[in-house]
Order: C-alpha cells, then structure tokens, then sequence
C-alpha cells in the first residue's frame, strides 16, 4: 500500500478548512492545514505536501505571492498549487486583479463558493489518487 498524499489547505476561513480537510481525509489523503500566507509557506517549507489548495486573499501574504514563491523554489516548484478564488466577482473592490491571476504559475483554479466535487476532481487529476 503507498504512503498516503499530503495536501495542505490554506485559507483564513476556518470553516472551509476544515470542511476541504474532512472531504480529503474522506478519500484517504493526509491533510495539512495553514490560515495565512506566511503560516502556509513555513508548513510548505517544512513539510513538502504533493498539493496546496490556497485561498487568493489572505491576511499577512496573499495566494498569488505564496503560489510564486512555491513556483521559484527548486526544492518545492513540484508541488501542484490549486488557486481558490472569489476574485473574479470582486474584483472592482479589492487590490487584486486579473492580471495577478494571468501571471501565476498555479496549476488549477477552482471559483469560491467551492464546488467541493470539482474540487476533488481536480486533487485527483493532479495526484493520480
């Protein structure tokens, strides 16, 4: 049997976090959580997860800087990043654009509300579960 996949899950909502954690564990991942940008790519660092699901706006370090930094480590560039996003709605009322989105290195997007189905078709295309 192989080791089971870690994925982490970053967001500054409590509720989604654990909501996405307990669906992972439901389909044998091991699971990792982090509540900010800055939180999230010191758990990064130390513990390397196949996947990071992570919210774009987030208090002390945004997704879109946590996702680039992911991308421009050699030791970490590997590990697939999955963008969830509200963005497109809001964006005419917050400092995050588009074009932020355009030139991320993230390898999926998934739009908030959460699609919690779509979203594990996504884990699962990325980790071959």
């Amino acid at each position: 049997m192989s080791e089971k996949k870690l994925v982490m899950v970053v967001d500054d909502d409590p509720d989604l976090v654990e909501a996405v954690s307990m669906k992972l564990e439901s389909k044998d991942f091991r699971v990792a959580k982090a509540y900010d940008g800055q939180e999230a790519m010191e758990k990064i660092q130390a513990e390397k997860p196949a996947l990071v699901i992570l919210d774009v706006m987030m208090p002390r370090k945004n997704g879109w800087v946590v996702c680039d930094e992911i991308k421009k480590d050699e030791g970490l560039k590997d590990i697939s990043v999955v963008m969830l996003t509200a963005v497109g709605d809001a964006v005419p009322s917050t400092s995050y654009t588009h074009h932020d989105g355009k030139t991320t290195l993230a390898d999926d997007y998934v739009p908030k509300p959460i699609d919690m189905g779509k979203l594990m078709e996504i884990v699962d295309d990325h980790l071959g579960s």
